[in-house]
């Protein structure tokens, strides 16, 4: 016996494209008389409808059976939209992409979610829509309890709150797990990106940050992510800083030079190079021979590049940041072949003696070799896409730098789309912008003195103030040093971290240690005071990790209560958003998703009680064990979102 489905399904089809054909030759007749007059389209249709109610019950029984099995959080919303995306094409299958909308309800007496695809349909269709897209949404449906739509054509949408147990259940059981994917694609992430021989500055905050999270994000969604470095450590400013270490250390070669400040190093070349005749000369002629790779120039460059890297290191252990280094020397045998391609394909355009490329719909053209010969920031950033894509094979690649380089990248995607390196349908490339740090002021953030503030002493601020807030709570008393020490860390690195994220990225944010350091609001501080409270609860209760485990094999998480269900249903939603930002790539979303959820929880868990005292012994009587674990279920999403922000959680604070 063949597959069951398979065949309802084939039959279904060959009766749509006959309904389609009849459908087309009914439109081309201009007497209206005509449409009724085709008894054998009316046939069909009934026949279609009997094979489409058989199909969907067998799909629902696989779907149903595939839902028991799975070990993955579901995206409820994505499979709303199968059901729907199905429903809408059995009812108006001569639609081409007919819109699929289908959302979160804000308001809960109205449902859970709502598709508002019927109004939208409603003017492309020849005939009413809203009750044919029920009664397919009927055959479709895998778990709500009910629905209806009202006159302004919103379906609303109510979830069976054993389904939203079973769901909440399985995360107990399995863990946070990400829905699988179709297949594991390759992403290229392009973040942090400092200059050689110049410290880490508070500019360099948000790349970094950023950068990390969206590398969490991708992933733990199960993508191969390779974290890129693109550092400057190639150009005409090497040459002045190795004309100044021979200066300085002539015996660099025999002996390693002890440079304790580069950036202070860094200024004084730079006076010499502005002032200096013949030491700028000097530093030309560096340039050309460490671009011929003469081995003691090599050596001079890796001895400046490894002073940096130090220094570098140092914020990244901090923030805990895993990178990979590949700065612009990395690609430059790479960008003659570049050069060559563009000319080959009659691309390049002269202009006084400059090589150019104007690409499509760009008013800005690309200068590839400058007039003297050398190449420029444009035919490194070629020749680094062109590796990503061709070399790494990625299948997305995103630079996350300032707003400022928006231009710049729009341009360098459309050469590149241009020369057919690769299909924006297909390739997903993308420049993912931010704004400015400001002082509090709402001014660019600098020191008092006006200088950059360099990334490390705001970071040893950070831990400062982390420090007095805690001992401001007294936790100093009640910690141990070991413990305080992990607190301090979590708080000073975690807030400043989520200060950042927590912002549209493509806004300017106000950067203040006294906000981020609140205990109230949408703040780290907040959610991990929040997450070290929802985990003790269990531990106040003399409730262990073994009997937690065991307990949500066996026990229902019963939702009776309101507070309960609206728990349950927002602790559902975070495969939800993580969609959303790998679509958009706006982290803040998850911050407003973690306080939300936190919130959640801090009403019901003050209407429902989990644990109960006895109020003269305080010896714990009773414990509801299905609330315990709505409160491990909510511990665990916070734990991973915190996870995928970069944040550390400490157990005790």
């Amino acid at each position: 016996m063949g597959d069951p489905v398979a065949e309802y399904t084939s039959r279904l089809q060959e009766q749509e494209r006959e309904i389609r054909r009849l459908s087309a030759e009914i439109e081309s007749l201009k007497n209206p008389q005509n449409l009724s007059a085709s008894p054998h389209l009316d046939g069909l249709r009934e026949e279609n409808a009997r094979l489409k109610y058989r199909l969907n019950i067998l799909k629902r029984s696989l779907q149903d059976e595939r839902s028991h099995c799975t070990k993955y959080m579901m995206n409820i919303n994505q499979q709303l939209q199968e059901i729907f995306g199905e429903a809408i094409r059995a009812s108006c299958p001569e639609l081409d992409n007919p819109p699929l909308a289908v959302t979160p309800n804000q308001q809960a007496k109205f449902g859970d979610y709502q598709c508002n695809s019927a109004m939208a349909m409603a003017q492309r269709c020849i005939r009413p829509l809203y009750t044919e897209i029920i009664i397919s949404f009927i055959y479709y449906m895998l778990f709500l309890s009910h629905f209806f739509f009202l006159s302004s054509g919103f379906i609303n949408i109510h979830l069976k709150r054993t389904f939203v147990s079973k769901l909440l259940s399985n995360l107990l059981v399995n863990g946070v797990q990400p829905p699988p994917l179709a297949s594991r694609k390759k992403v290229v992430v392009d973040f942090s990106s400092p200059n050689i021989a110049k410290e880490m500055h508070v500019g360099h905050l948000r790349s970094t940050i950023i950068g990390d999270s969206m590398c969490r994000l991708f992933e733990f969604l199960g993508y191969d992510v390779l974290r890129l470095n693109h550092v400057g450590d190639w150009g005409t400013q090497f040459g002045m800083l190795i004309a100044h270490l021979q200066d300085k250390f002539p015996n660099y070669l025999d002996v390693c030079p002890p440079i304790s400040d580069l950036q202070a190093f860094y200024k004084e070349s730079k006076k010499r190079f502005d002032e200096e005749e013949d030491f700028k000369r000097r530093a030309y002629q560096c340039v050309v021979k460490l671009q011929s790779k003469e081995p003691d120039f090599i050596k001079a460059w890796n001895l400046i590049c490894d002073v940096s890297r130090k220094e570098f290191q140092k914020v990244y252990s901090c923030l805990d940041i895993q990178i990979i280094e590949r700065g612009e020397s990395f690609y430059q045998d790479m960008m003659t072949a570049v050069v060559k391609e563009f000319e080959e394909k009659g691309l390049v355009e002269l202009d006084e003696g400059r090589k150019i490329v104007f690409a499509p719909g760009q008013s800005i053209p690309l200068t590839i070799v400058k007039s003297d010969g050398g190449y420029t920031y444009d035919t490194s950033d070629l020749a680094a896409l062109r590796q990503r894509i061709f070399d790494e094979k990625a299948d997305v690649i995103i630079y996350v730098t300032d707003s400022g380089q928006g231009t710049h990248f729009q341009v360098v995607f459309a050469a590149a789309q241009m020369i057919g390196w690769y299909d924006p349908q297909v390739t997903r490339v993308e420049h993912a912008g931010f704004g400015v740090v400001l002082g509090e002021d709402k001014k660019k953030f600098k020191t008092r003195s006006g200088d950059t503030v360099r990334l490390m002493d705001l970071l040893d601020e950070g831990l400062k103030r982390s420090m007095d807030k805690l001992k401001e709570k007294d936790r100093d008393k009640v910690l141990t040093l070991e413990e305080l020490t992990k607190a301090q860390t979590s708080v000073a690195f975690g807030c400043i971290k989520y200060a950042d994220l927590s912002h549209n990225r493509i806004n300017d944010y106000v950067f203040s240690f006294d906000k981020m350091l609140d205990d109230r609001g949408n703040t780290a501080a907040y959610l991990l005071y929040a997450f070290t409270r929802i985990r003790s609860i269990a531990r106040l209760a003399n409730i262990d990790d073994a009997t937690l485990r065991k307990a949500a094999e066996t026990t229902e998480v019963l939702l009776d209560h309101e507070k309960e269900w609206k728990l349950g249903k927002c602790i559902l939603r975070f495969p939800e958003i993580l969609q959303k930002i790998l679509d958009d790539l706006l982290l803040h979303t998850l911050c407003d998703y973690l306080y939300e959820l936190a919130t959640t929880f801090t009403e019901f868990y003050d209407s429902c009680y989990c644990v109960e005292k006895d109020r003269q012994t305080g010896e714990v009587v009773k414990v509801n064990m299905w609330r315990m674990l709505l409160c491990e279920a909510t511990a665990a999403i916070m734990a991973k979102g915190f996870d995928i922000l970069g944040i550390n959680p400490v157990q005790r604070m």
